[in-house]
């Protein structure tokens, strides 16, 4: 016998109220409880029988089995390729490119004999052959359901047991266990759990594709990032053509590593050499200035652009893309303070060319001679860079791994390069192999660093 009764539960985190709060006391956010109709058993049950608890010397660890999807921008963000029973959540805005960039993984994949799954909730069979005709012309033999019911699709994933199964996307799913609406926060919590449980049961690689908010984070239940093994997050600006992939969370491989594409007519493509694209229009400018940033395994450089004009409101505006707003506060009073630079009454405008989201303490360096290089109206010296972390003394210290950053600048056309005199005498110790014209700048100061490179 069940009774029906109807709980409160909010849309951001999930927490669950039998009355209505104007605002959650989980997450703090206001208007976010909604009422659902839920229902329960009524009457005693049977207690679950006690789990037998294993050695963990007797447990054999592996590393898991990859199963490589052909696109390596994919790949390496994901740590070598989707692992057998894993699950991954792939979100993004609308029309960023989720679903053609997992259709040209899966075709990949079904032309390397791995049998796919893709369980479309959003798209008709036909959209999606026009799809695939456009981004990889040619037979396929892979299998395609456009099936909304959790209870069918996991029916279906038994029965078939593919390698490789991608829902796009999760909340359109609903449960008949329950009678709220698909896309409430219980039925993405239940529907994922029966997913992750089949997936890990029959050692299935499970993708599963989300909405994101107005703010940029995943829709449903917070608890939906822990149920899964990856989040990784779809970013990129309108109006341009290339993507950036980026690991939010990995329990098989790195968070540090990003891929980088190009939406082309015949899908994504990866970009082997993003130095390339986020540098294409990088001229010796006031106010621009270049940045060597870290992302896992490679060194991405990236344009840094800064306008400082007088304000005129009573208090100055910071506006800033790309770079944390409370970081570029910081650069300002070291700036006005240990450099003698009136940066107090000016509005300041920092950009990162490319909507590349700096989070590297090597661009603090950077960042801070764009600043004073608009704000002088004088472009830094030809062929001159930085890298370096600025502290509230105004000091310039060391950044790790300087001598991958070096080499790419050098790599790229900079002859002189400003850095800590740590990492000036660390590169020379370790003997780095650097081009003979490249000319290391020691500097201790942020001030130092702007009366060197800037005339």
């Amino acid at each position: 016998m069940a009774k029906t009764r109807s709980l409160h539960v909010c849309s951001n985190c999930g927490y669950q109220s039998p009355r209505w709060l104007g605002r959650c006391p989980d997450c703090g956010e206001w208007n976010t409880l909604v009422e659902e109709v839920v229902s329960r058993e009524v009457g005693g049950r049977r207690p679950a029988p006690a789990a037998a608890p294993v050695r963990l010397q007797e447990v054999v660890a592996g590393q898991g089995e990859r199963i490589p999807t052909g696109v390596g921008e994919f790949d390496r963000v994901l740590g070598g390729g989707l692992v057998r029973g894993s699950v991954v959540l792939l979100g993004g805005e609308p029309g960023i490119g989720k679903s053609s960039l997992l259709l040209q993984a899966m075709l990949q994949l079904d032309r390397s004999q791995v049998p796919v799954l893709l369980v479309s909730g959003e798209e008709s069979p036909e959209q999606v052959r026009m799809r695939a005709d456009r981004i990889s012309p040619g037979p396929t033999s892979m299998r395609l359901i456009t099936e909304t019911e959790a209870g069918a699709v996991i029916a279906c994933l038994q029965e078939h047991l593919p390698q490789v199964c991608v829902v796009d996307s999760v909340q359109m799913l609903w449960s008949a266990e329950l009678s709220s609406a698909p896309g409430s926060v219980s039925q993405i919590r239940e529907v994922t759990g029966q997913l992750v449980r089949t997936a890990k049961t029959e050692g299935i690689a499970l993708v599963l594709v989300g909405h994101v908010t107005k703010s940029g984070d995943l829709a449903g239940p917070r608890v939906l990032e822990h149920l899964v093994d990856s989040v990784l997050a779809f970013e990129g600006e309108r109006g341009q053509d290339y993507r950036i992939l980026r690991a939010v969370k990995n329990r098989f491989g790195s968070t540090n590593e990003v891929g980088v594409f190009q939406m082309t007519d015949r899908g994504l493509e990866g970009v082997e050499d993003p130095s390339e694209l986020f540098l294409e229009s990088a001229q010796a400018l006031p106010g621009a200035s270049v940045v060597a940033a870290l992302e896992g395994s490679r060194c991405l450089l990236a344009e840094v652009q800064a306008l400082v004009v007088p304000t005129g409101f009573p208090s100055p505006r910071h506006v800033t893309r790309g770079v944390d707003r409370n970081r570029l506060a910081m650069l300002v009073a070291v700036l006005s303070r240990r450099a003698g630079l009136a940066l107090g009454d000016c509005d300041v405008f920092l950009n990162v060319a490319g909507g590349l989201t700096l989070d590297d303490p090597a661009a603090d360096l950077p960042v801070a001679l764009s600043l004073a290089s608009a704000w002088r109206d004088r472009p830094l010296q030809s062929g001159a860079a930085a890298l370096g972390e600025v502290s509230l003394t105004g000091e310039v210290r060391h950044v790790n791994r300087a001598e991958r950053r070096v080499a790419e600048l050098a790599r790229r056309g900079y002859t002189r390069v400003a850095v800590a005199k740590r990492t000036a005498a660390e590169l020379e110790r370790s003997g780095a192999a650097l081009p003979r014209e490249l000319e290391l700048v020691p500097v201790t100061s942020v001030r130092e660093a702007v009366e060197e490179l800037i005339d």
